[in-house]
């Protein structure tokens, strides 16, 4: 579906986190084939590429710091989608943070071409409670109180408000994007089905009827209270785990993964002071989608408060309950250790080049000879 100039529809998703968007990114990849047959591209090799992609467009210091091609992936992404004569996504929730001046060079990526701007959507408490857990899981080690470090905006902070406070991130996008081209899901709380979230996701591209696979929901495990505040407390200790390799692969992928980490799940909640404060950015989201003419394709409920001030606080969490959930680690480590170990042993041995045995007295004998040789040339 290559001909002539293009004329689809683009649309980038771009957040928030927390809101099932690797989810929404893995059944988008697993039905690529039949997206593009039915005339929607995602463009790039790979769902990373399109990670790349924002890095590039927000001019973040990060792209150099990635393992892989990391040249000019916004643009890579530009050319492969100019050159569709269909609709094209493109998905990641890193997206959020641009400053006005990049969201008009998207824009200015696709002339002539409508650009849509998708935005999943979740209640502000809940999703800064989420995205600390995420935080520390990637190495963080601001208290929950304490996060975000700074108050002060910056498009290249991918863990800042400015990539999750909604109301910002309506403000910086439509002051480009016209406003019924913003189209906001609200999240069903509660740990909805995620087919549905998909299914809104499809319709508003116009994708609905489209006979996708939908893959297995592989359950993100959070950090319970407990588990949270102990890998807050390790993590500064790992001074040489610096990088978003190492963060993501031993931090988050094995340390706090359910395999190591136990997961007791208690949920848990800010200060009184933190939750009115988010109460109230949240407010400003609602009320910014109630009367900005924005496209809001679900239920604006969805993001009301919920009260979570019956849950403990991580400063709660006392030092035995973090001990008793370090032992159960620090066994779980040995365990995979010795496991890896033996692989590692039996690899070498499977591998191993056999050796031809040679007698002592052969070898000794031998070495003689020569010896005597080369004395009586």
């Amino acid at each position: 579906m290559t001909s002539g100039p293009s004329t689809g529809h683009v649309f980038l998703h771009i957040g928030l986190p927390k809101t099932g968007t690797t989810y929404l990114q893995r059944a988008l990849w697993h039905n690529k084939e039949v997206l593009g047959e039915a005339g929607l591209l995602l463009p790039g090799r790979h769902r990373r590429r399109h990670l790349l992609a924002t890095l590039d467009l927000r001019d973040s210091p990060r792209l150099a710091q990635r393992g892989g091609d990391v040249s000019a992936p916004w643009d890579d992404l530009v050319a492969e989608s100019s050159a569709w004569d269909g609709d094209v996504l493109i998905s990641h929730e890193f997206f959020g943070p641009a400053s006005p001046p990049q969201v008009q060079r998207a824009l200015d990526s696709f002339p002539g071409r409508e650009v849509h701007v998708v935005i999943t959507a979740r209640e502000m408490v809940g999703l800064t409670i989420s995205r600390w857990q995420e935080y520390v899981r990637n190495g963080g080690a601001e208290a929950i109180d304490d996060y975000p470090r700074s108050d002060a905006y910056r498009p290249t902070d991918e863990w800042g408000w400015g990539s999750f406070d909604l109301a910002d991130i309506l403000a910086r996008w439509g002051s480009v994007v016209a406003h019924e081209r913003i189209h906001v899901l609200p999240m069903v709380p509660g740990g909805a089905d995620p087919t549905e979230l998909l299914r809104r996701f499809l319709t508003v591209l116009g994708y609905a009827d489209c006979a996708v696979e939908m893959p297995e929901e592989r359950v993100n495990e959070g950090l319970g209270v407990v588990e949270a505040e102990l890998v807050r407390r390790v993590t500064p200790l790992m001074t040489d785990f610096r990088s978003a390799g190492d963060r993501g692969n031993w931090i988050r992928g094995y340390l706090a993964a359910p395999e190591v980490m136990p997961m007791l799940g208690e949920r848990f909640r800010p200060s009184d002071a933190r939750v009115a404060e988010l109460e109230a950015r949240g407010a400003r989201a609602v009320e910014a989608l109630r009367q900005g003419g924005y496209d809001v394709v679900g239920d604006l409920s969805a993001l009301e408060p919920r009260d979570v001030r019956d849950r403990r606080q991580p400063g709660d969490v006392t030092d035995a309950e973090e001990l008793d959930v370090a032992v159960q680690v620090i066994a779980s480590l040995m365990t995979r250790v010795r496991a890896l170990t033996r692989e590692r042993n039996a690899l070498a041995r499977r591998t191993e080049v056999p050796r031809p045995r040679v007698s002592v007295f052969r070898f000794v004998t031998g070495l003689v000879s020569r010896i005597r040789k080369d004395s009586t040339q």
